[in-house]
């Protein structure tokens, strides 16, 4: 009987905050400072199959939100005519991004079905010398032309940024044994249906959106390889809301389809809908980011024509519009966004001047737009909305809009959608019914021209950062 220790793969690099903390099994690193050996002194060990079940917890404590159980199950063969005896190594740990090495929990490990016991060990870590990656390592025999399965279980918590978390499966450390990987499936389960609203399939967000490929079918997303040489782009990345987000949205749904008159229901499903749709700089890109946007503003909508007095549902509702204007609007000739999202903030001052919600989006928005809102003392001055406005040159022709006086305290006639009570998403796009306007206010003397770019939009990062109240 031979013993042969096989190099593989023993770091994963790190960049923009993407992380690897669990992995395929992977034949024993080499030591420092060692090539790869040859050809001919390789493991004829292959892995004929791999399924990996990548189970996202529900969110019962909030210790469980943003983790995952999963399972690893591996079929091997050597199809060599001698047998091998191997140091089978599996990683338990690596950098999170933020110089963190958070350690996968409840390993579990067995060999054609027995329990095997594991021991820690450490190789060198080229991005941290003080700080040697540890390995969970255990030996396997295997016979020639036999199949020998090896599961391995554990718990994993992903990379957490409210409301997002990211989970990460590293493929390429199977890349060291004899030949392709026959077949490799994972998939992910989660506690509700899988859809476009709850996966980041095409929107980046400061992590490593979803890989592509990914197959979503009821509670499911799925990858598929036959025949694989798994390197680095094969490695997947899962991003999707974490379980209390989604959660509360499901529950804020049910909620204003059993109580369609409740603006506090309403403005509570506006916020998640703005929370879910936002990400660190700017919204997200992708169709269901998209579609949660457009169902937040209906929803906010709903919420200030129920609760017209409502200052800090007004606030909140702008604060939902600027979003729509850093991000879609900007370089728009039109920009009705922009406007209504001032006739909102405006009246939640008038409703409520004190409030420090109101008067730090206040200070933001004048910050960013000082040809639109600026400040005299204590009290802003809408100049947009006035009888008497101001406006930045522009180059390029652009729409004037009507505003409405600020003296009034009602919503002002809208062309943005009314939500229904029933805001379900689906996984096919949704359409949104046009909203009953209110009664028109009479416009003013002039309008204002509003700027092309709004002049030079400088966003404080606290408006991206913040935990949103309203």
């Amino acid at each position: 009987m031979k013993t042969i220790a096989v190099p593989a793969l023993a770091l994963i690099f790190v960049f923009l905050l993407v992380i690897s903390v669990h992995a395929d099994v992977a034949p024993p690193a080499p030591p420092p400072g060692a090539n790869l050996g040859p050809a001919d002194n390789s493991t004829q060990v292959r892995m004929l199959a791999e399924t990996v079940i990548l189970e996202v917890l529900p969110a019962s404590t909030p210790e469980r939100d943003g983790k995952a159980y999963v399972t690893a199950d591996f079929t091997m063969q050597n199809l060599g005519e001698t047998p091998e005896t191997l140091a089978v190594r599996f990683p338990i740990s690596a950098n999170d991004g933020f110089s963190n090495y958070p350690e996968i929990t409840d390993l579990l490990v067995k060999v054609n079905g027995k329990n095997l016991a594991t021991r820690r060990i450490t190789i060198p870590n080229p991005g941290d010398k003080n700080y040697p990656l540890p390995w969970a390592e255990f030996e396997v025999t295997f016979p020639p032309g036999q199949d020998v399965r090896i599961q391995v279980a554990y718990t994993l918590t992903g990379i957490r940024e409210y409301p997002y978390v990211n989970f990460q499966y590293v493929l390429e450390t199977g890349a060291g044994w004899r030949g392709t990987i026959g077949s490799a499936d994972l998939i992910v389960q989660l506690p509700y249906e899988a859809n476009h609203y709850n996966v980041l399939i095409d929107s980046g967000w400061g992590m490593s959106p979803t890989s592509s490929g990914a197959m979503l079918s009821g509670r499911e997303i799925h990858w598929h390889y036959d025949d694989l040489e798994p390197t680095s782009s094969h490695n997947l990345s899962i991003a999707l809301l974490m379980p209390s987000a989604w959660g509360e949205v499901l529950k804020e749904q049910a909620n204003v389809s059993q109580h369609p008159e409740d603006g506090e229901a309403w403005g509570r499903l506006g916020r998640l809908y703005k929370i879910t749709s936002r990400l660190r700089r700017g919204l997200r890109e992708d169709s269901g980011g998209q579609e949660l946007f457009e169902l937040g503003i209906a929803a906010y909508e709903k919420a200030v024509a129920l609760l017209p007095m409502d200052a800090l549902w007004h606030a909140g509702f702008a604060e939902m519009l600027f979003d729509g204007y850093y991000s879609m609007e900007y370089y728009s000739a039109e920009k009705p966004g922009l406007l209504r999202a001032l006739q909102e903030l405006d009246l939640a001052y008038q409703l409520k001047p004190n409030d420090a919600f109101i008067q730090d989006l206040i200070d933001e928005v004048s910050s960013a737009l000082p040809a639109g809102l600026t400040q005299e003392g204590d009290a802003p001055v809408f100049l947009w909305l006035t009888a008497t406005p101001t406006s930045l040159p522009s180059s390029t022709p652009i729409n004037t809009l009507t505003p409405k006086p600020t003296s009034t305290l009602e919503p002002s006639p809208t062309n943005l959608p009314t939500a229904t009570s029933s805001v379900v998403p689906s996984s096919t796009p949704r359409t949104t019914p046009s909203a009953q306007p209110t009664q028109a206010s009479s416009p003013p003397a002039s309008n204002p021209t509003l700027p092309l770019c709004g002049g030079i939009v400088l966003v404080p990062l606290v408006a991206w950062l913040r935990r949103y109240r309203q």
